[in-house]
């Protein structure tokens, strides 16, 4: 059975939750992108601003995972930029790794609709499942 990619908001009082599937953890990520600016709202890319590698290391993925979605909204925050590609490179064995391509938000077509203070480490899971993978992350609004 394959797995189709995918995501679905989850309402919870103060946070929101997110769960991702794919049919492989590389496939997860860009997805998972997409799904935490969905969280914000409907976030529309301007120009181009640049493309950098995104490189964390530690034994724990799901953890790994974490702290790449929480760089993005550091960014999104502090930079007004948003990841309008993400070619994933690495994820298992303690690495994930990606190429990122930014632009800058389009704040005039942009429809921000709520305000997400952090990515959480609360419920934070990845799982492999009968058709793919899953992870599910909160976001705290």
């Amino acid at each position: 059975m394959n797995q189709r990619t995918g995501y679905e908001l989850l309402d919870h009082t103060a946070d929101l939750g997110v769960r991702v599937t794919a049919p492989t953890f590389l496939a997860l990520l860009p997805v998972a992108v997409e799904a935490l600016y969905a969280t914000i709202g409907d976030v529309r890319p301007g120009a181009v601003v640049g493309r950098e590698r995104l490189e964390y290391q530690g034994s724990d993925l799901a953890a790994l995972f974490r702290d790449f979605l929480a760089d993005l909204l550091y960014r999104f925050e502090t930079r007004s930029e948003v990841a309008v590609r993400i070619e994933p490179l690495a994820f298992s064995s303690g690495r994930l790794a990606a190429e990122a391509t930014f632009a800058a938000v389009d704040v005039q077509t942009s429809e921000l609709e709520r305000e997400v203070k952090a990515v959480t480490y609360h419920e934070l899971a990845l799982r492999e499942t009968p058709g793919g993978v899953e992870a599910h992350f909160i976001v705290d609004i």
